[in-house]
């Protein structure tokens, strides 16, 4: 007998998960403008049919025309934790297949039923603000050579109200040479673009709407000694005089690029971080023509070996003759106020010192705009050399207590014990729960170092991310990327990115009920359903985040109602 169960997208279905232990979902509630995901779990318990058999998913209901099947398919998980360093609130912490791709339907549309195993099928309404409000009743079937194998129902609730536009900026590290790597193109050749304009889309979809912009290859997780694939939308031309180098720069290709965000919807411009990550005492890869005597070559003029130790240095005054260049090009084109800047990336207190000296080169230059990096440290805010700090949600407090306005957060490998992230062995409610935090601490942006980064440590190597997930046991599973690069050029989506997606649309769920009914009474909603929120403690269990959200629509659906009955 197939037997199926509809269950929220905070499940992880695992091949050998019983599905008597998952929580069937009756109803959901939504908006008129939102992403709904659920899914079908499924299994075949009778020992006399066929080991392997197919059935087609059918949706059938007044939201079935907004509706995208997709296959949960499950990865190989290498290293699912550090050893010693997490806590009792992941789904499993050894080695295995763990569900996370959501793969596109093939097979004509059909999905396997295998005896014994477990499998899961995802669910998209995605009616773009065109559902109409009120009660409707979604019915899925699973048909076998026109047979009814299985049904169920889910109803829904579609909340007469729009969730408001995002206002948090969300930034996840877009990585253009994995890109060229992976699917063996040359670097902005067309197809190269082509590619990256799909994995743009897909971000955006996301809530990824602040996207890290290669004015230089971007100086990230590059072992000392090594170099990335030569990542450069600006064009430099350095001329050998007598009396020193002229600078000038070719802005066609980052014009390209600023078109294709535009097209894309895409807010922010992150410009790649001016020196090199871990203390900022090296130059980024930089590649330029050199014209000298006569002749041209092209050759790498700053990287590993430019060491950044006073500010009259070649490289300080190449960035700032590149830096008034670059704020004018994009300020006669209306975009300089959507560039964020950085110095380098996780400097910590040891290197405070040449921190300092490397931001002295650039500040007044920057002074009018955001410049921002994330640390772990208070001492870097306190002492004033990070305006913005980008702070670890493990190292929240210090900041919180000290009321740091325009604090950002964000979580890379070592946000494992107690704090959300998005590890393939975490549970979904774990990853959705940021946004929750966000909203309650007004938090002003969220980073995340690896959309598609799919090399090893130092990026030595390019891994396949469809059997690593780890790159090559450098982080626990899940922490390198969130989206899987497809054969025809496409990203497929993770769980994981649209349970984080999830949580930013709580997030304006939330501030659509401040809007009616006031902040106060917000919070008093969210803390009756949850309790108090802090950074250091995720919900247990998917009832506890979805708990929030019901709260927060049925204080809206009452909010509304007594605005028309007013």
């Amino acid at each position: 007998m197939l037997k199926i169960k509809p269950i929220s997208s905070l499940e992880k279905v695992f091949l050998d998960t019983p599905l008597n232990g998952l929580a069937a979902i009756k109803t959901i509630s939504m908006y008129k403008n939102e992403r709904l995901s659920f899914q079908i779990a499924y299994t075949e318990t009778d020992p006399t049919r066929p080991r392997r058999y197919w059935v087609k998913p059918i949706i059938e209901g007044e939201l079935a025309k907004y509706a995208t099947v997709r296959t949960v398919e499950c990865v190989p998980v290498r290293l699912a934790v550090y050893p010693n360093s997490f806590d009792d609130n992941y789904l499993r912490v050894t080695p295995g297949l763990y569900p996370d791709l959501l793969q596109p339907l093939h097979m004509d549309g059909l999905v396997p039923v295998v005896g014994g195993v477990s499998h899961a099928i995802w669910i998209e309404l995605d009616p773009c603000g065109e559902a109409m409000a009120g009660d409707t009743t979604l019915t899925i079937k699973l048909v076998a050579n026109e047979t009814i194998s299985a049904e169920t129902t889910l109803d829904i609730k579609v909340i007469d109200a729009m969730l408001p536009e995002q206002k948090m900026p969300v930034t996840q590290w877009f990585h253009c040479d994995c890109l060229a790597d992976y699917y063996g193109v040359e670097m902005f050749s067309e197809r190269h673009w082509k590619i990256i304009d799909a994995f743009i889309a897909t971000a955006v979809r996301n809530g990824v709407d602040t996207m890290l912009t290669p004015v230089f290859t971007p100086p990230l997780d590059t072992a000392v000694g090594y170099e990335r694939p030569t990542a450069q939308l600006v064009g430099v031309t350095a001329e050998k005089t007598a009396d020193g180098t002229k600078y000038s720069f070719d802005f066609t290709a980052l014009n390209r690029w600023v078109e294709m965000c535009d097209r894309n919807g895409v807010r922010f411009f992150e410009i790649s971080h001016l020196f090199t990550q871990w203390g900022a005492a090296h130059a980024p890869k930089i590649v330029a023509t050199v014209v000298e005597n006569g002749t041209q070559r092209v050759e790498r003029i700053f990287g590993w070996d430019t060491v950044i130790d006073s500010t009259d240095c070649e490289y300080a005054r190449f960035l700032r003759s590149f830096l008034a260049e670059f704020i004018g090009h994009m300020k006669r084109n209306g975009n300089d106020k959507r560039c964020i800047w950085h110095i380098s990336d996780e400097p910590n207190v040891a290197q405070i010192e040449q921190y300092a000296l490397s931001r002295s080169i650039v500040a007044d230059l920057l002074k009018d705009y955001v410049c921002m990096d994330a640390l772990a440290n208070y001492e870097f805010y306190r002492q004033g050399f990070v305006t913005t700090p980008v702070v670890s949600n493990n190292s929240m407090r210090p900041f919180i207590e000290n009321e740091t306005p325009n604090l950002w957060t964000y979580y890379c490998c070592s946000q494992g014990v107690g704090t959300s992230n998005r590890f393939i062995a975490m549970p979904g409610a774990r990853t959705r729960f940021m946004g929750t935090q966000c909203y309650c601490y007004k938090i002003a942006g969220f980073l995340q170092w690896g959309y598609n980064f799919y090399y090893n440590q130092g990026s030595r190597d390019l891994v396949n991310p469809f059997l690593d997930t780890s790159g090559d046991y450098f982080v626990p599973a899940g922490d390198t990327f969130s989206v899987y690069p497809a054969p025809d050029g496409r990203a497929w989506e993770s769980m994981r990115i649209v349970q984080f997606h999830e949580g930013l649309q709580d997030m304006r769920a939330m501030e659509l009920c401040e809007s009616l009914i006031g902040r106060d009474e917000t919070m008093r909603i969210i803390e009756n359903a949850y309790g108090r929120v802090i950074f250091e403690k995720c919900p247990y269990t998917l009832e506890q985040m979805l708990r929030i959200r019901r709260a927060i629509d049925e204080a809206v659906a009452r909010a509304l109602e007594n605005k028309v009955c007013l």
